[in-house]
């Protein structure tokens, strides 16, 4: 996995996690829900170059 993949992913991962804390602060559950879905869309993400990663070696 690239450095900048890995940086992107644990970014969206982080950010991902400020708007879920953000949605239970404010009782938003929209933006709870976002923040859920960007963490979710990151892990996948990681899991799909952690594939490449292993057919490439």
């Amino acid at each position: 996995m690239g450095m900048d993949d890995k940086l992107g992913n644990a970014a969206e991962q982080a950010e991902g996690k400020v708007k879920e804390a953000a949605g239970k602060a404010t009782d938003n559950e929209r933006l709870e829900a976002e923040g859920q879905t960007d963490q979710a869309k990151a892990d996948i993400k990681q899991a799909g170059e952690k594939v490449k990663d292993a057919f490439k070696n």
